[in-house]
């Protein structure tokens, strides 16, 4: 019976080359790199505000377009205070 231990050995060495290879490819860290990116608030004139902040009023009480304008307000803060 003839082994072929010879033929596993070296097929071992050629997989443990091949991965001490690949592995010095990687040069990056393995931390996630996380980006901040702060969104631009747009500016409105005077004007613009004051016919806005009339039609705001002119809304019924309780209006959830009231709600979402103030969710906005917040954000813009929040984009402001980003830069």
């Amino acid at each position: 019976m003839t082994s072929n231990a010879g033929c596993w050995t070296r097929r071992l060495a050629v997989l443990a080359l091949a991965a001490s290879w690949l592995s010095a490819c990687a040069t990056g860290g393995s931390e996630p790199v996380s980006v901040t990116v702060c969104p631009s608030a747009v500016e409105y004139s005077k004007g613009f505000q004051t016919r806005a902040a009339e039609e705001l009023a002119l809304l019924p009480e309780g209006s959830v377009i009231a709600e979402m304008l103030s969710d906005y307000a917040v954000m813009r803060e929040q984009a402001r205070a980003c830069k």
